[in-house]
C-alpha cells in the first residue's frame, strides 16, 4: 500500500511538473516581438532620459529671460559704534555739540529686481541651441527604436533558423536511426557487409552530434530572444510565423539612397548638431556686446536712535560691459567655429557611409533571394538524387557511402532553403532601415 502511494505521488508530481513546463510556453509573432522589445528596452529608456534632461535644459535655457528678484537682510549687534552725523543737527544751541547717540544694533532689508532687455543675443541664440540638442536627442531616440526593431527581427529569424535547423536535424536522425536498424536486419542475414553497417551507424551518431549543436544554438536563440523581451529565462518561446513573407518592392537603388539621404535619422540629428554649433559661435560672439537690464528694488533700514529708511523704492535702467571680451572672446569664438567644421566633416563622413550601407544591403537581399532560387532547385534535384541513388542502392547498383551522401546532401539542401528565406526576410528589413524607411507594417514581408 505505501509502494502505491508512492508510485501515484510521484505521477502526481510528474504531471504537475509537465503542466509547468507547459506553461512556460509562449507563443510570439514577430508584432508582438517588437512591441515587448521595444517596451522592456533599456536603450530607449535611457535615450527617453535623455530627452527629459534637453527638454529640461531648454526650458532652463528659456527662463534666463525671466526677471532675477533677490532679497537680503541683515541684523547686526554694535558695540560702542561711534556716529558723527555731518547735519546741522549735530550741534547745539548756542554752539554746544549735541550728545552723540548711542546704537547697539543696526537692522536693513534689500529687495532687488532686474529684467533683461538686451544681452547681444547670448539668451536668444542660447534657447535656439538648446531647441536643436533637444530636437537632436528626440531623433537619436527614434534612430536607437528602429536599430532595436531590426535587432528583433533579426533575433527572431535566428531563433527560427535554429529551431528549423533542430527539426530537419531530428528528421534526419529518424531516417538514419531506421536505416541502421535496416543494415543491421541485412548484415544478420549476410545481404550487407559489415563495413556498410558501421558506416550507417557511423553517420546515426555524427547526426546526433549535430543535432547536439544544433540544439545548443537554438537554446542560446532562445535565451537572447528572451532577454530582448524582457521574459523569464525559462520560458521557451515558439513563434508564429504566419503572414512573414516575401514582399515585392519595384524601387530602385538609387531610390533607396536618395530615400536614406533625405530620412535618415542620424543624419538629421547631426545636422541639428551642426545648427546648435553654429548658434554656440554666436552666442561666442554675443559675448563682445553690451548687456542692458531694467532694475528695480526696495530699501529699509532701521539704526535705533540714528535714523529709519522706509518707502525708499528705486527703478531704472542698468548697462555693463566687460571689456576684457575684447582679448578674451576671440579663442571662445575659434572653438566654438572649430566645433562647426567638425560636424561638417562628419556629416560628409556619414553620407559616405549611408551610401555605403544603403549598397550593401542592396546587393545583400539581390545575393540572398538569388539564393533562394538556386537552393529551391538544389532541393528537388536533391531529391531526386536520393531517390535515384535510393533506388540503386536497393537493386545492389550503388555503394552504401553514394546513399548516405545522397542522404546528406538532401538534408544540407533543404537547410540551406530554409535558412536563405530566412536571410533574405532579415536582408529586406535591414535595407528598409538603412534607407531610412520606417518599419510600421510588419506583416508581408
Amino acid at each position: 500500500m505505501k509502494h502505491k502511494l508512492i508510485i501515484l505521488l510521484s505521477s502526481i508530481g510528474l504531471l504537475a511538473l509537465m503542466e509547468g513546463n507547459a506553461q512556460e510556453k509562449k507563443i510570439i509573432s514577430l508584432n508582438e516581438a517588437i512591441e515587448l522589445s521595444i517596451k522592456n528596452s533599456h536603450q530607449l529608456k535611457n535615450n527617453q532620459a535623455k530627452i527629459e534632461e534637453a527638454t529640461a535644459a531648454l526650458k532652463e535655457a528659456t527662463e534666463k529671460r525671466l526677471p532675477n528678484a533677490s532679497v537680503s537682510g541683515s541684523y547686526l549687534r554694535l558695540n560702542s559704534a561711534n556716529f558723527d552725523l555731518k547735519t546741522k543737527s549735530n550741534s547745539g544751541t548756542g554752539g554746544t555739540p549735541a550728545e552723540t547717540p548711542k546704537v547697539s544694533q543696526a537692522m536693513y532689508g534689500l529687495l532687488n529686481i532686474s529684467l533683461p532687455i538686451y544681452s547681444g543675443g547670448r539668451i536668444k541664440y542660447g534657447i535656439e541651441s538648446s531647441r536643436y540638442l533637444e530636437q537632436a536627442a528626440k531623433l537619436d531616440a527614434e534612430d536607437d527604436r528602429d536599430e532595436i526593431i531590426q535587432n528583433t527581427i533579426e533575433a527572431f529569424a535566428n531563433l527560427f533558423k535554429a529551431k528549423t535547423a533542430v527539426s530537419l536535424v531530428k528528421e534526419n536522425l529518424l531516417q538514419s536511426q531506421q536505416r541502421a536498424k535496416d543494415f543491421t536486419n541485412l548484415e544478420k542475414n549476410g545481404l550487407l557487409a559489415r563495413n556498410d553497417l558501421l558506416k550507417a551507424e557511423l553517420q546515426s551518431s555524427n547526426t546526433e552530434l549535430s543535432l547536439v549543436d544544433a540544439e545548443n544554438n537554438w537554446q542560446l536563440a532562445n535565451i537572447n530572444m528572451n532577454l530582448m523581451l524582457g521574459l523569464p529565462d525559462a520560458t521557451e518561446i515558439v513563434l508564429d510565423t504566419a503572414g512573414i513573407e516575401k514582399r515585392d518592392d519595384a524601387r530602385t537603388l538609387e531610390d533607396f539612397v536618395q530615400s536614406a539621404t533625405n530620412n535618415r535619422k542620424d543624419m538629421a540629428a547631426l545636422s541639428l548638431r551642426k545648427k546648435a554649433a553654429e548658434s554656440g559661435v554666436k552666442v561666442s560672439k554675443s559675448e563682445l556686446y553690451p548687456s542692458l537690464q531694467l532694475t528695480g528694488g526696495y530699501i529699509a533700514a532701521d539704526i535705533p536712535n540714528v535714523f529709519t529708511v522706509t518707502n525708499a523704492v528705486n527703478i531704472g535702467a542698468g548697462i555693463s560691459y566687460n571689456i576684457a571680451s575684447w582679448w578674451k572672446t576671440k579663442a571662445k569664438v575659434q572653438q566654438a567655429d572649430a566645433r562647426v567644421k567638425q560636424f561638417a566633416e562628419n556629416q560628409a563622413m556619414l553620407n559616405d557611409n549611408i551610401r555605403l550601407q544603403v549598397n550593401k544591403s542592396y546587393l545583400t537581399l539581390l545575393s540572398n533571394r538569388k539564393k533562394i532560387e538556386v537552393y529551391a532547385k538544389a532541393v528537388t534535384q536533391a531529391q531526386e538524387n536520393y531517390r535515384i541513388v535510393k533506388n540503386k542502392f536497393d537493386n545492389n547498383l550503388a555503394t552504401t557511402t553514394d546513399l548516405l551522401e545522397a542522404d546528406v546532401a538532401q538534408l544540407q539542401a533543404r537547410l540551406n532553403y530554409t535558412l536563405s528565406r530566412a536571410d533574405a526576410f532579415v536582408a529586406y528589413n535591414k535595407l528598409l532601415q538603412t534607407a531610412g524607411i520606417s518599419i510600421t507594417d510588419f506583416k508581408n514581408k
